[in-house]
């Protein structure tokens, strides 16, 4: 029970065979490398992204909320005159004209 021998020209075969798809492994790595690389860029990128949206956002909220609030101290400064106070009131709901008959 010996093991069929093989030739030199089947060996040289084999082993070419057996180089190029080692070749095609390397190629294949080195693929998936790159794709890795580009993956981890991307989201790099998406982070910064959501990371400058989010500060922009902040950004947005504070401004909103400094021009409330210096809306509502003005407010109460014109409220603390009495004659502001009365000014406001009736710029607010100004009073309907009443129509009153004299006796002629």
């Amino acid at each position: 029970m010996s093991k069929p021998s093989l030739s030199a020209l089947a060996i040289t075969s084999k082993k070419e065979e057996l180089s190029a798809a080692k070749a095609k492994v390397v190629a294949i790595r080195k693929e998936v490398a790159e794709l890795r690389a580009m993956q981890k860029t991307m989201r790099a990128e998406v982070k910064a992204k959501k990371l400058a949206a989010k500060s922009a956002s902040a950004a947005d909220r504070a401004a909103k909320k400094a021009a409330r609030i210096a809306k509502l101290e003005a407010k109460l400064a014109a409220m603390k005159n009495p004659v502001g106070r009365l000014a406001i009131k009736a710029a607010k709901k100004p009073s309907k004209v009443k129509v009153t008959k004299m006796a002629a």
